[in-house]
């Protein structure tokens, strides 16, 4: 028996050392994984860039206290439940068949949660939609398998392809979301986004600032962002659009007013002098 009992309390300490060294890698990890951007087996959301971004987190925060008070709400109420009318303490069940005030209230309180859920996030919807009078516009054409950026103001047209893997520097770039030429914006600019496509369905998406949309082709769809932060932010067309649906990247530059002049004059000259370039299998030619 003393035996018996010595294996079982060696077992509980291992298993328990095991436990804490797990738990802490495991905490380490997803430490590393919240403080940049989006990694293997991240847990939560990128940080937000755009107001609208932080307004989507915001109410999931939100919905998430709640969800967590209802949860325990009704936890608790099983727990009385249980407890209050188990059999041992009622041999003889009650038979009530209505309670006209627990009717009330369960009809009632449903429908005013819906109400507490339903205002914040039509007002955040409202607000997400479209914006009114932006401050530029930006033309998105989807194609298989990159993407074309397109600056009406600006006659700037160029086209965004992935870099391929035997290409990528990884000191300053990321396999399948470094791009050769980043969608370059203005930091604090409301920018209007119109998106179609070429060929197939795509989707333009970039979730940290909670840009989604589809691009259909004889279809213009329209959605917005403002970029708060310096730096680049990725996405990725998340519609299945054929064998190199994992090649189509986005890379959002944001830069200050003043970087992206310089830019924008760099990039007059840049895209109407060279020639669009091809991309074939095994390399890239020019026209």
């Amino acid at each position: 028996m003393r035996v018996e009992m010595e294996q079982l309390k060696h077992f509980v300490v291992n298993a328990g050392r095991s436990l804490g060294l797990s738990l802490a890698i495991f905490l380490v990890t997803i430490s590393g994984a919240m403080a940049s951007l989006a990694k293997p087996w991240q847990l939560g959301t990128q940080d937000p860039v755009s107001p609208v971004a932080v307004r989507i987190f915001e109410f999931h925060d939100y919905l998430l206290v709640l969800i967590t008070i209802i949860t325990l709400f009704v936890l608790g109420l099983m727990v009385y439940v249980c407890i209050r009318f188990r059999a041992s303490r009622n041999p003889t069940p009650s038979r009530t068949t209505h309670n006209t005030l627990i009717e009330i209230l369960w009809t009632a309180v449903p429908v005013i949660i819906l109400v507490i859920v339903a205002v914040p996030s039509f007002q955040t919807l409202y607000y997400g939609d479209r914006t009114y009078e932006p401050d530029m516009t930006i033309k998105v054409t989807a194609n298989q398998w990159y993407w074309t950026y397109e600056y009406p103001d600006q006659d700037i047209t160029f086209d965004s392809y992935m870099i391929p893997k035997e290409e990528i520097d990884p000191a300053t770039q990321t396999y399948l979301l470094s791009v050769d030429n980043p969608l370059v914006v203005p930091v604090g600019k409301k920018i209007q986004i119109l998106v179609t496509s070429n060929d197939v369905m795509h989707s333009f998406f970039v979730p940290s600032a909670v840009v989604q949309i589809y691009g259909m082709i004889g279809r213009i769809n329209e959605t917005w962002m403002q970029i708060d932060k310096e730096g680049t932010v990725f996405g990725q067309c998340n519609q299945i659009c054929g064998i190199d649906h994992s090649g189509m990247p986005i890379a959002v530059k944001a830069v200050s007013p003043e970087a992206y002049a310089t830019w924008l004059a760099e990039a007059k000259i840049k895209f109407a002098a060279a020639p669009a370039p091809i991309r074939v299998a095994g390399g890239t030619v020019n026209e």
